[in-house]
């Protein structure tokens, strides 16, 4: 089982981080190309490497750790995908500077003060969107739930983080459930991604935010 991971931000580089401590290999990529992430893989050690995000996308396995307003743009210039699975780690979410823009005086908007908003997708949930961009993949929604940071304590307070995950194909959430076994994760099952994916998205999914640890 190769592994790829799209994208080298605060997700994609922490999700490197716990495959490095368990000798996990992978290939991490971004849009600036691999001699951008030259300190990355130094300090991650000789499991992870640095690739194109067409080296990274044809692993058995990938991450797609990127922002949501880029994903069209990253995904869609990439060959079919021919039943490998992909692990849909973005939520629709957009950015902004909450000092210098106009969005930061949205009522509406309970994120604003953060420099967070919604992005609306028409009455669809995330994986739908981001089905459509990987055609013939097999689609895992995992890694997107809680703070990125968390990722690099898998283990505390005594017990195991909860990690949720969702998908429609039984063998592919059997494999993303092995690597978050292997990374010392407590993973539980959300169902089907029409169930499980709108509970675990950010920014308003119920589950959503929730730091849970299994003792």
């Amino acid at each position: 089982m190769t592994i790829g991971i799209i994208g080298s931000g605060a997700l994609g580089s922490n999700f490197a981080r716990i495959l490095a401590k368990q000798g996990i290999p992978a290939t991490i990529s971004n849009s600036r190309g691999p001699a951008s992430l030259a300190d990355l893989v130094k300090e991650l050690g000789p499991s992870i490497k640095a690739g194109t995000v067409e080296e990274a996308a044809s692993a058995d396995m990938v991450l797609v750790a990127v922002r949501w307003v880029d994903a069209e743009k990253v995904l869609g210039s990439l060959p079919a995908w021919n039943g490998r699975i992909v692990i849909d780690g973005t939520n629709p979410v957009e950015f902004f500077d909450p000092a210098t823009s106009p969005d930061a005086n949205d009522a509406s908007n309970p994120l604003a003060a953060y420099g967070i908003k919604a992005v609306d997708l028409g009455g669809k949930h995330s994986s739908q969107i981001i089905q459509q961009l990987v055609p013939g993949a097999r689609l895992v929604k995992a890694f997107n739930h809680n703070d990125v940071n968390v990722l690099k304590e898998p283990e505390t307070a005594g017990g195991k983080r909860v990690l949720f995950y969702s998908g429609d194909d039984a063998a592919a959430k059997a494999q993303v459930r092995a690597i978050m076994e292997a990374a010392g994760f407590f993973p539980v099952d959300l169902g089907t991604l029409d169930v499980g994916g709108p509970l675990a998205s950010l920014p308003f999914g119920p589950l959503s935010t929730h730091n849970l640890v299994r003792i």
